[in-house]
């Protein structure tokens, strides 16, 4: 098969008129007729049937759409990542940010206040390998690449609701409530892949009963007394809401690395690791801080 064959062939599947996918293709009927007929040649397979004016996919055509359309999305993608490559080089740090979004936000914030010429670019994509530095998440005993990489070790809090239930709580396991609703974080999918696990090894799958992208709407989730959920230790910042109270749990142990690592993809990557290095440290604060509090 040829690039232009299966592109005529995916014009003609979608629009299943052979005169408008002529139009849209820039080339003449017959043209486009003989190019589906050498294509169904060499195959061996029908790849259309007439219906009336138009036609159809038949069963095989139908199998081949489904597997070309990935493949040609995936080479139209390609020079727009070359151009991200040719980026990768100038000015802008580009990071692929999948855990501490918020956190990693007011890093950013206070060192672009003394590097304003470098710009940022921020993506969310677990199959991405083009970035300058990623920050991911991994349960605390995942092995992990120790090469350009930092991890941060983070203990999990369960927040609850300051009611009857729990108002003399510090602790508790996770069994004692394998019976209530969640509030999850919508979106984080290492964060819940991780918050998953640590109730399947209690024994139970968590109940998701409210999912939101933010936080803080989380929190006031589990202050109205709608159900509880897990809360980062300091990625997540602290709760200064007196109808909310974190308790640390007991079994399972809760815990989870968030890792740094960067990519030396570059003729002169000193930015990235200027930045690298701020930004672990930045981490490192932030834990100590939570620690004297």
């Amino acid at each position: 098969m040829e690039l232009m064959q299966i592109r005529y062939f995916l014009e003609a599947a979608k629009t299943k008129h052979m005169t408008n996918s002529a139009k849209n293709l820039h080339i003449t009927q017959p043209a486009l007729t003989q190019a589906i007929r050498r294509l169904e040649n060499d195959l061996g397979v029908p790849l259309f049937a007439a219906k009336g004016r138009n036609i159809v996919l038949t069963e095989y055509g139908r199998y081949l759409q489904n597997k070309l359309e990935p493949l040609i999305a995936q080479i139209d993608d390609i020079p727009e990542q070359l151009k991200m490559m040719v980026a990768l080089e100038g000015e802008t740090i580009h990071m692929n940010v999948l855990a501490a979004s918020s956190l990693v936000m007011e890093a950013i914030i206070k060192y672009k206040k003394e590097h304003q010429d470098l710009n940022f670019q921020l993506q969310q994509n677990t199959e991405s390998e083009l970035y300058d530095i990623a920050v991911t998440t991994k349960l605390f005993y995942q092995a992990q690449d120790e090469e350009n990489s930092f991890a941060c070790a983070e203990e999990i809090y369960l927040a609850v609701p300051e009611n009857g239930k729990y108002r003399d709580r510090t602790s508790i396991c996770l069994t004692e409530v394998a019976e209530e609703g969640f509030v999850s974080l919508l979106g984080s999918r290492e964060f819940r892949y991780i918050c998953d696990r640590f109730c399947q090894h209690a024994g139970f799958t968590p109940k998701i009963i409210f999912e939101s992208d933010n936080p803080s709407a989380v929190k006031n989730m589990i202050a109205a007394n709608l159900g509880i959920g897990f809360w980062p230790e300091f990625t997540w910042g602290s709760i200064e809401n007196e109808q909310v109270r974190l308790l640390k749990i007991k079994e399972p142990v809760c815990q989870r690395d968030i890792i740094i690592n960067y990519n030396r993809n570059k003729t002169d990557s000193q930015n990235v690791v200027d930045f690298y290095d701020f930004l672990t440290e930045f981490f490192q604060e932030r834990k100590r801080k939570v620690f004297v509090l």
